[in-house]
């Protein structure tokens, strides 16, 4: 999963010629064709194959098996978890989380071929390019740098890369916690979620994800004896189900904010027009402002990240064309709020349709997850290494409106912070989508942002 941005500041971007890259930037690009070359998708990919591939290149660099283990619980669904000991550790661990499973790519959609690393114009195209293999090969390649420089950390470094964060059935990261919690149990994760953003070909923000919202589905469904068509009836399943869609549709769940959220909006509203920026503010400090409500709900970015809320995405009804629908049923998506009870959004779904004729169940079962303390000890760093690399650009806290892995790590009490220096241009994005693909500037500016910081991170 990878989020899009807004703009907020603008600088130039520009990239630098392959010829010109460095021994450290060359052994990332060849890690990170290596990850793309390997099919790990859900249908026929092999996560074992690319887990196993990254320990080898870890091996080489001088890593033992102790502490390089690859995991797999099922077939094609293999984790990596290494780890670079601190000789005298003063902190518990830090872990850099990210996935290295994708989602479907079928070659006939692509201009290029989704599972061969091609770089042209200034990019890097592949499937998971964007999401999230950049970000896998960049743990690698700076774990193995930091071992060729015998750099020497005040606490354990923990990388992680993971299967079936995409979807699938044996979640990596939830295997690891329930089975092999002592190889990643640490202070704090560094994951996916947050970034930087391009905006007309000019750098954005920063961001850092703190916190996001709850993904739940629930099935609707009515249920009828049907008929012939040529009897229509004023009991019709399908006019039931449309009905309670279209209440759902009318419904905003009230505004609320967290510590993350608020955070957002606060720096959000000094850099949009003094108008926008002043409703902003007015919500934050009365979440009941109307007028402010109505002008700020109207950016679709803005309104998902100030209230819970629900869409239909799914329908199917009937049986034939010529027969009274005996069946309809439709999936709503919500993404609730950090916090709320999940089962009071189900019970307001069902009191604003006001049919008892229509049932209401979850798809499965949620994953609440609480919002990551923003602390100085973790945006200090991040907002000194950004200030460095590039200057005036802002730091803003979010709260993802998908979902990450990083919600399995939050719910067994360990802070994650969705944060990389890997900008992705906002009019182009095109994680999950045909010729994904990104920005070799972006890359390159992503390793050495997250090399910095994890110094940061463990250093006196």
């Amino acid at each position: 999963m990878r989020i899009a941005l807004l703009c907020i500041t603008c600088l130039f971007v520009s990239s630098a010629p392959a010829q010109e890259r460095t021994p450290h930037q060359q052994m990332a690009v060849s890690i990170f064709q290596e990850l793309i070359e390997i099919d790990t998708t859900q249908s026929i990919g092999d996560n074992t194959k690319a887990a196993e591939a990254m320990a080898a290149r870890l091996y080489e660099a001088g890593f033992t098996e102790k502490d390089v283990k690859v995991i797999v619980p099922a077939p094609r669904k293999g984790n990596l978890v290494a780890r670079y000991r601190s000789p005298a550790p003063t902190k518990p661990p830090v872990l850099v989380l990210a996935h290295i499973d994708v989602v479907e790519a079928d070659p006939a959609d692509w201009s290029v071929e989704p599972f061969s690393f091609i770089e042209k114009e200034g990019y890097f195209y592949g499937r998971g390019t964007v999401d999230d293999k950049d970000e896998s090969a960049i743990a690698v390649a700076n774990l193995i740098k930091m071992k060729k420089e015998g750099y020497v950390p005040n606490r354990d470094i923990i990388i992680a890369l993971t299967a079936d964060e995409e979807g699938g059935p044996v979640n990596g990261v939830q295997h690891l916690l329930a089975d092999h919690f002592e190889l990643v149990d640490a202070e704090f994760v560094i994951n996916e979620g947050g970034g930087g953003g391009i905006f007309n070909g000019v750098k954005s923000i920063i961001s850092v994800q703190a916190a996001e919202k709850v993904y739940q589905s629930y099935t609707l469904e009515v249920t009828n004896r049907g008929g012939h068509s040529s009897l229509p009836r004023s009991d019709n399943a399908i006019y039931e189900l449309v009905n309670a869609l279209d209440r759902i549709r009318q419904h905003e769940f009230p505004v609320s904010f967290n510590p993350v959220s608020s955070a957002y909006f606060r720096q959000t509203a000094s850099t949009l027009p003094a108008e926008m920026g002043d409703l902003m503010l007015r919500l934050l400090s009365n979440p009941q402002d109307v007028e402010a409500e109505e002008a700020v709900s109207k950016e679709p970015a803005f309104n998902s990240r100030m209230r819970t809320t629900c869409v239909a995405t799914q329908l199917e009804a009937g049986h034939a064309e010529n027969a009274l629908p005996q069946r309809a049923k439709a999936t709503v998506n919500c993404r609730i709020l950090p916090g709320v009870d999940p089962d009071l959004v189900k019970n307001k779904l069902a009191e604003v349709i006001g049919n008892e004729q229509v049932s209401i169940t979850p798809v499965k079962e949620p994953n609440p997850s609480p919002p990551s303390p923003l602390t100085e000890e973790i945006m200090g760093p991040i907002m000194e290494i950004s200030q460095q690399m590039w200057p005036g650009v802002s730091v803003v806290p979010v709260m993802s409106t998908g979902a990450t892995d990083g919600l399995y790590f939050r719910k067994e009490g360990i802070p994650v912070y969705g944060v990389s220096g890997i900008m992705v241009d906002v009019n182009d994005s095109r994680s999950h989508g045909r010729d994904e693909r990104i920005l070799v500037t972006s890359f390159l500016e992503g390793l050495e942002f997250q090399d910095r910081l994890v110094r940061a991170y463990t250093s006196d």
